[in-house]
């Protein structure tokens, strides 16, 4: 079992940056691939970023591409998600998720999310 616990979210206007963390916890949780979704209102839940367990493998969306950045400390046990150029269309919650395999189709474990909320 994995546990997942976001941080870094909050308000900010449009142009601006924020950092999401995610530390995780529990058995070999800095084996996983690690991501992030989001979910903006009325919407469904959709793909952001993914890492690999080493770190050398990364997928982004095609929405935050150039914009967000996912890494990971593996010594930390923790991913991070550097957004830059925020926009209002990203306001949504934002979750992280770890999985055993790469590429993440479904991930295995959530964390609870973190509201991001970008004000024009």
């Amino acid at each position: 079992q994995v546990q997942l616990v976001e941080s870094g979210g909050g308000l900010v206007q449009a142009g601006g940056s924020l950092r999401l963390s995610c530390t995780a916890s529990g058995r070999a949780s800095n084996a996983y691939a690690k991501a992030w979704f989001r979910r903006a209102p009325g919407k469904e839940r959709e793909f952001v970023a993914a890492i690999s367990t080493s770190g050398l493998n990364t997928d982004y969306a095609d929405f935050v591409k150039g914009r967000f950045t996912i890494s990971r400390d593996n010594h930390q046990n923790t991913h991070d998600l550097q957004m830059h150029k925020l926009e209002p269309s990203d306001t949504a919650v934002y979750y992280c998720a770890a999985d055993p395999r790469y590429p993440i189709e479904t991930p295995a474990w959530w964390g609870q999310g973190t509201q991001v909320t970008v004000s024009s």
